[in-house]
């Protein structure tokens, strides 16, 4: 939990501005990994410092600093608000019109009072799957690793509130290479970065990671054997570990309401959404429901509060298809007028808030994997994802798996290897033919969103069941 000595410094602070905020961060990072059965050397990343920022007519400034103590954090408050009084006649912003944050709380990942396994255990748990996972000589590299993140933020204001927060997140990782006759297969536990979640020990059974070694080598060889993916329309099953990245890039991004304003296009572009769309715009068929959830507090971007201290809570984004609202925090619902969430988040103490996606779900159908499987006669069903590619609008899109099975007459047939797809982002989700039932849905997450300038890796979340999209154009890699 954050240092109380901390909070008994910010209770010191002075200024003479409408507004300030506090933001203290402290974090430690804790990578084990287990690469062909040799330990690799313990990583230990210990990061904290504080974020002020100050309101003073319509303008707003910022200062960051890694001196926690009574004088270094008032320095800090100093800058800010100087800033702030030399940026009221230029703002393009009233930041007296913005919300301020009026509830104090607190958040804690679930079974974050648990105690872990030890650097040891860790190790020899990491060692049993990658030693588990030697089956074959054409398997050539086997890698084992989970990745533990302790967060703790505090959130003062000079209005009186208090808002502490404590997360836990455990990543564990998986990876198996086969190589035979110049050709090399990839096969890992959840994808790219996929297998984030906040919580304890639990996470590692969540993902199925004990007895993961073996199955993911059995995979990667399937897929040296298999042929290349067929290239044709198809339709497309999506399992959760892909709708992870679909989510993502091509519902999540367009939809950052400060992305949409034109903030991210010198870095990672804008966005095909327009403003007036939001409350009338199609974006997918009507069995496509997607949430901003920050309650479900198993995964990776669940909070109470977000880093501008807006309470969080969850909202429709799209409802039956029709967009109805963005990823909006409180300074962009100031500049357009529309309903947001709240998702102002930093990646760090020494970065300000903006808007980020968090956990971004798609609501369960009622099918069956079994049923969907079963209604499709030409189709293919695809996994973990391994490549992305989108333009600069999050409109047209190409991405590849690392595994892909067949599905003919109702059936699951032959496993193809480096699928892939493409599309533009509304057409494809206007395709959307099937949506899985609860138990078809399963939670991933990312440590490694990138936007921003300067740029921001944050967390993110998506749970989503799996999904069918109707007539998609699929290819096979080269």
């Amino acid at each position: 939990m954050i240092d109380e000595r901390w909070a008994q410094a910010a209770r010191t602070l002075r200024s003479d501005a409408d507004f300030w905020s506090l933001r203290i961060v402290d974090e430690t990072i804790d990578d084990h990994e287990v690469r062909d059965d040799i330990a690799q050397p313990l990583h230990t990343l210990r990061d904290r410092g504080a974020m002020l920022i100050a309101y003073v007519g319509a303008g707003a400034g910022y200062a960051a600093s890694a001196n926690l103590s009574a004088a270094g954090l008032q320095a800090a408050l100093d800058i800010a608000t100087a800033r702030a009084k030399a940026s009221g006649a230029l703002s393009l912003i009233d930041h007296r019109e913005i919300a301020r944050p009026a509830t104090s709380g607190r958040y804690v990942s679930p079974n974050a009072e648990h105690a872990l396994p030890t650097r040891r255990e860790w190790l020899e748990r990491l060692a049993h799957e990658c030693a588990a996972a030697n089956i074959d000589p054409r398997i050539v590299e086997r890698t084992a690793s989970v990745q533990v993140t302790q967060t703790d933020q505090l959130y003062i204001t000079g209005d009186g509130v208090r808002i502490d927060q404590h997360f836990r997140f455990v990543m564990p990782q998986l990876s198996v290479a086969a190589h035979a006759d110049g050709d090399t297969q990839v096969r890992t536990l959840g994808g790219h970065y996929g297998t984030l979640a906040q919580g304890g020990v639990e996470v590692l059974a969540r993902y199925g990671f004990d007895g993961a070694g073996a199955r993911v080598a059995h995979e990667a060889l399937q897929l040296l054997a298999a042929p290349n993916c067929p290239s044709g329309k198809r339709d497309l099953l999506l399992m959760p570990d892909q709708m992870m990245l679909q989510i993502h890039e091509s519902i999540g991004h367009p939809l950052e309401l400060d992305r949409i304003l034109g903030d991210e296009r010198n870095y990672a572009g804008w966005s095909f959404v327009k403003p007036e769309m939001f409350g009338s715009y199609q974006y997918g068929s009507n069995l496509l429901n997607v949430t901003f959830d920050p309650d479900l507090r198993e995964e990776a971007a669940a909070y109470a509060f977000d880093d501008d201290g807006s309470a969080a809570q969850k909202h429709y984004l799209i409802r039956d298809g029709v967009l109805e609202r963005p990823l909006g925090g409180a300074l962009s619902q100031q500049r357009t007028g529309l309903p947001g969430v709240a998702n102002s988040r930093a990646s760090n103490w020494n970065r300000p808030p903006i808007d980020r996606m968090a956990n971004l779900n798609i609501e369960p159908g009622d099918q069956s994997l079994e049923q969907m499987i079963a209604n499709i006669e030409h189709g293919i069903l695809m996994r973990s994802n391994t490549s992305w590619s989108i333009d600069d609008h999050r409109n047209k899109f190409q991405f590849g798996c690392e595994f892909g099975q067949l599905i003919e007459n109702g059936k699951l047939t032959e496993i193809v290897k480096q699928p892939n797809y493409r599309g533009i982002s509304a057409n494809f989700w206007r395709s959307l033919s099937a949506v899985g039932n609860e138990s078809t849905r399963q939670l991933f997450g990312t440590p490694m969103c990138g936007k921003g300038e300067p740029a921001q890796a944050i967390r993110v979340g998506h749970a989503s069941p799996a999904c069918v999209f109707s007539n998609i154009d699929v290819f096979g890699g080269a």
